[in-house]
Order: structure tokens, then C-alpha cells, then sequence
């Protein structure tokens, strides 16, 4: 039997074996109904956490709760999610549900909080090259303009107006009809060059980035880097941030993988406008699925 179709058919024992070691799985928020089948679609983005199995029965999946910054992410009972097993170059996705919250405990005998998912009863293996793709769903990655910051002191600046831009835009009453500002009326910090990323993991303390091998360039010579992590349209901007890198590697197909660390500086209150942001995405996310479920039962 070949080893790719093997694997698929003993998930199962791929999942336990995470649990067992500490491992990850990897969650998003599900579109409304019917969106994950459209791989055109370029409004709504996925935000991906990485979250720890604590455990696995014939049923569940528990894993940790997803958290940004040290903030909880609230995510309703009921909730619709989508799933992947990463492990090494493959991945498998499936779709499953948050069934409430728990407490579980890692594996250093620490209590944590945690969250009780619907066991799947298929999984579906993922292309090598379009690795958030199967034929039934598939999660459309954030973009994120990334550009090499020269000075950092000159963030402090671009942060407290990317924060009130942004604040501006959100008093008006319909976000949907708010446009982004034009490019050459936001300031941004003393910057060198750029370059695009997908957003491939909202951790703790920063992100996971996914860079072609055409714009893997810019993270060559520079070690802190602006960042425009684009939430629209229910962020009606992008969201500036200056963040650190801490670690890169690269994946079968040449592709780098960046590991970023958020970096506020003297800066506390914009950690928590973007953590605000962020909360206030995921919260519109689910209202969105929640409302299309309402009316499909009520059609």
C-alpha cells in the first residue's frame, strides 16, 4: 500500500500520536455555508491557530485554547471549524465543531483551558502545492506586506495613527461601505524594502508567515520588519505592527517559513488595539456563520 494512502487511512492513530507527544493541530473559523467551495473568494481571510492536543477519545479532540497575546479567543459553542493535521510536509483537513469549553492539562502537569471538538469522521489529504486546499474546503490565507524597518523609533508614530485611523473608520455605521485609506495618506515608519507573506499561524506572541521563494529576498539581511496584516473588510484597514524575526526554515517546495515575534516597545496600548482588532475579526467571523446558518434552517 503506498505510504501517502496509508497514512490518510490511520489519521486516527496520527492524531493520538500527537496527543501522546505535545503536538499541534492546526484550527480556523468555517466561512458561511457554501463559501469554502469557492477558491475565488478574497474577502473573508482565515485566521489559523496553532493549539496543543491534550487529548483524543472516539469522539473528541481536545486541544488548548487559542490565545493571542496572552488573550483568549472566545469561540461560541456550536461554532463551525475547520481543522489540519500538519505533520512534517503533509497535511490533512476536515471539517468539526466546538462543543464548549473545558479544562485540560498539558504536559507539564499545568491546568489549562481548553476546548472540546467534534471527532471527524473522514480527513482529506492536501496537495503539496496548495497545502489549505482539498476538493471539499479550503482556508484562504491573510496577506501580509512585510517591509524591513530601519528605525524602530520611528514605529511609535505609525502604530498611534494606524490606531486612529482605524478608530475613525469603525464609528462609521456601516464598516462594509468604508474603503481603505489611500496608500500615500497613511504614514508608515522609516522602512527599506518589501515584500508579500501569507499568514500561516496567529500564535501567542506573533505570527507564522509563509514566503514564496521569489519574495523570500527581503528576509535575507534585516531582522525587524513592519508589517500590514490585512483584515479587511471587517478590519476596514490594514493593521500596522512591527514585529521581529526569530526563526526561518524552509519547506519541500523552496518556500520560507518565518516565525515573527510582535515587538510593542514602549508602545503597550497599541498590543492591545491589535489584540482588540483581532477579537473583534474572529467575533465578526462567527456572527457571519451563525447568521447563515440561521437562515439556511429557516429557509
Amino acid at each position: 500500500m503506498p505510504a501517502r494512502r496509508s497514512r490518510t487511512e490511520h489519521w486516527r492513530d496520527s492524531l493520538a500520536q500527537l496527543a501522546e507527544r505535545g503536538g499541534a493541530l492546526e484550527v480556523s473559523l468555517a466561512g458561511p455555508e457554501g463559501e469554502d467551495y469557492d477558491y475565488n473568494h478574497s474577502v473573508r481571510k482565515n485566521l489559523i491557530w496553532r493549539v496543543r492536543v491534550l487529548s483524543v477519545n472516539d469522539h473528541e479532540i481536545v486541544v488548548e485554547e487559542p490565545v493571542v497575546m496572552r488573550q483568549r479567543i472566545a469561540l461560541a459553542p456550536g461554532i463551525e471549524l475547520i481543522g489540519v493535521i500538519a505533520i512534517g510536509p503533509n497535511r490533512w483537513m476536515f471539517r468539526t465543531r466546538n462543543l464548549g469549553p473545558t479544562s485540560g492539562r498539558l504536559a507539564g502537569g499545568l491546568e489549562t483551558g481548553a476546548l472540546r471538538l467534534i471527532m471527524p469522521s473522514e480527513v482529506e489529504r492536501c496537495q503539496r502545492r496548495s497545502f489549505y486546499r482539498v476538493s471539499t474546503m479550503g482556508l484562504h490565507l491573510p496577506i501580509i506586506e512585510c517591509s524591513a524597518l530601519l528605525d524602530p523609533e520611528s514605529a511609535f508614530a505609525a502604530e498611534a495613527a494606524n490606531q486612529a485611523l482605524i478608530t475613525d473608520q469603525l464609528t462609521d455605521d456601516v464598516i462594509a461601505r468604508i474603503e481603505p485609506a489611500p496608500e500615500h495618506s497613511v504614514l508608515v515608519p522609516e522602512i527599506g524594502p518589501s515584500f508579500e507573506a501569507s499568514m500561516v499561524n496567529l500564535g501567542g506572541g506573533g505570527v507564522g508567515l509563509l514566503v514564496e521563494p521569489d519574495q523570500a529576498h527581503g528576509l535575507e539581511s534585516h531582522r525587524l520588519f513592519w508589517l500590514m496584516i490585512n483584515l479587511t473588510p471587517h478590519i476596514p484597514s490594514p493593521l500596522g505592527v512591527s514585529a521581529r524575526l526569530v526563526h526561518t526554515h524552509l519547506d519541500v517546495s523552496h518556500r520560507t517559513y518565518a516565525g515573527m515575534s510582535f515587538e510593542f516597545g514602549r508602545h503597550r496600548a497599541h498590543e492591545k488595539f491589535v489584540v482588540e482588532q483581532i477579537c473583534r475579526y474572529v467575533a465578526e467571523v462567527q456572527r457571519e456563520q451563525l447568521r447563515s446558518r440561521y437562515d439556511r434552517d429557516a429557509g
